[in-house]
């Protein structure tokens, strides 16, 4: 699916999943847009002689219900007209940046060119230190947003959030936009580079404009002057700084004398001594043309060519975003569009089940993978045995399995030795992720009649909240005999 696709699934999502009570969305809502979807996706399916696929069956499904909630509340109509990516931003910034770079160069004298004059060579000196913080970043490793701040991504990515809204929509957009700028940060970053560098390349572009249009209407003198260098020094830089654009557009070289003759104070005393005139203007197009053909070489063509791979990476990830259609909110989807029904793999550890938890695990697997979920329960994994063995050769990896659960029982004290290493084992062995189930009944129970029993299930709950962070993983706290009392979110696994 393509990036506009994938944000309004991305916001149906959050609305759904925020919406708990169902008072934005009824359930008469929620069934009348997914059997809407299931037919418009199989005609559209028909008509294009292909499968159905849950590409096109949520799109049609976050149609209907965007279309349906802008129509009972208008202050919503802003935010979803808002379309993906800053215009904007794109648009405005490189024209002003042309602009600006058509005024850079006024700064100096405006009826001569300066050899060293300090905003060319800021432009030249500038990008050239650019491109060398953009090599070495290649050998850096990034972070979710690289170099741009998540502020930033945020806000290009989500936009700002619409006001005059119900709490439960408000608390489902910024959910929204906190995921949603997590999910399309790359694709954001890549915009806004190329945004820079097209800025870059058009300041540059500016002031070469400028220049050359100024020489039509005013007659250079060139010349330059200097406090510390010689011209023999100046001679050796403007060598180093021309000979690229020199060599490849074949234009004419200058020596050390001619440098030494275009001094503005060896002139200007020649003139007082022996009665010669100031610098002449001829040599004024030579270097018009050599700072010209050096910008253009330096800086207009290579941040095009920067803009250019980051635009075309950036409509690669657009064109098929990255949404990742196997969490537990879309199995229960394609459920409801007529797919395979989802399987739970459950690995209970140092924990047996009884009937009656058995039934609530189904309870459980309803809410994470739609009501026709499966359970396949594996044989409880012994307290202390190693991973490998305890596990039995059952093969982590089966396309089969929707979502693989660990089980653990809240009673139980984690220990990085014996749980820890367990966990550590199945994240490392299924690339698809792991989710962790710790069922709270059982200590409920032993706790209920005791005072301070409730402050001491929490205490236990967020001791092992910190122990599946230490491990990088979420404890999603269940109840096995009344599953309603720990509901949870569709996209927590």
């Amino acid at each position: 699916m393509n990036e506009q696709v994938a944000r309004d699934v991305v916001l149906v999502r959050a609305i759904e999943t925020m919406d708990r009570k169902h008072e934005i969305l009824s359930d008469d809502d929620r069934m009348y847009a997914s059997r809407s979807a299931r037919e418009l996706a199989e005609w559209q399916a028909s008509d294009s002689k292909s499968a159905v696929t849950i590409d096109h069956f949520l799109q049609q499904r976050s149609e209907q219900i965007l279309k349906r909630l802008s129509e009972r509340m208008p202050a919503l109509r802003a935010f979803l007209r808002r379309g993906v990516g800053s215009t904007s931003l794109s648009a405005g910034l490189p024209l002003l940046a042309l602009l600006f770079g058509a005024g850079v160069d006024r700064i100096s004298d405006p009826h001569r060119v300066d050899l060293l004059s300090a905003p060319l060579l800021a432009i030249i000196g500038w990008n050239l230190l650019v491109y060398l913080v953009l090599l070495a970043w290649l050998f850096v490793p990034a972070s979710n947003t690289g170099w741009a701040s998540a502020g930033i991504v945020r806000h290009l990515a989500a936009g700002a959030l619409p006001r005059k809204l119900p709490s439960t929509l408000t608390a489902a957009l910024v959910e929204f936009m906190a995921e949603w700028s997590r999910l399309c940060g790359k694709l954001t970053q890549l915009r806004l580079s190329r945004t820079l560098h097209l800025a870059a390349a058009l300041f540059a572009v500016g002031a070469v404009l400028s220049l050359v249009a100024r020489g039509f209407l005013t007659q250079y003198v060139a010349g330059w002057e200097s406090t510390f260098l010689d011209a023999a020094q100046v001679h050796t830089a403007l060598s180093v700084l021309f000979a690229p654009a020199a060599w490849l557009f074949q234009l004419p070289g200058f020596s050390a004398a001619d440098i030494e003759a275009l001094r503005f104070t060896q002139a200007a005393s020649q003139a007082l001594t022996q009665a010669v005139s100031p610098p002449s203007a001829a040599g004024g197009k030579r270097w018009v043309l050599l700072y010209t053909a050096t910008m253009l070489l330096l800086v207009v063509l290579p941040r095009l060519v920067l803009a250019a791979v980051a635009h075309w990476r950036a409509r690669r990830i657009a064109a098929n975003f990255p949404l990742d259609l196997e969490q537990p909110y879309f199995r229960q989807l394609r459920g409801k569009m007529g797919g395979p029904a989802g399987v739970l793999r459950v690995l209970p550890y140092s924990f047996t089940l009884d009937e009656a938890r058995d039934r609530g695990l189904a309870s459980v697997a309803a809410m994470l993978l739609g009501e026709q979920a499966q359970v396949m329960l594996r044989p409880s994994s012994g307290y202390g045995d190693e991973p490998v063995d305890a596990l039995g050769g059952a093969a982590l990896i089966d396309p089969a399995i929707s979502l693989t659960a660990v089980l653990f029982n809240l009673a139980a004290t984690p220990e990085n030795e014996n749980h820890g290493a367990f966990l550590e084992h199945l994240l490392r062995a299924s690339p698809r992720g792991v989710a962790v189930l710790i069922d709270e009944s059982s200590l409920l129970e032993r706790l209920a009649a005791q005072a301070g029993g409730r402050s001491r299930v929490d205490e236990r709950i967020a001791l092992w909240q910190q122990f599946c962070a230490h491990h990088r993983a979420t404890a999603m706290i269940v109840n096995l005999l009344e599953p309603q009392a720990r509901p949870l979110d569709q996209g927590a696994a």
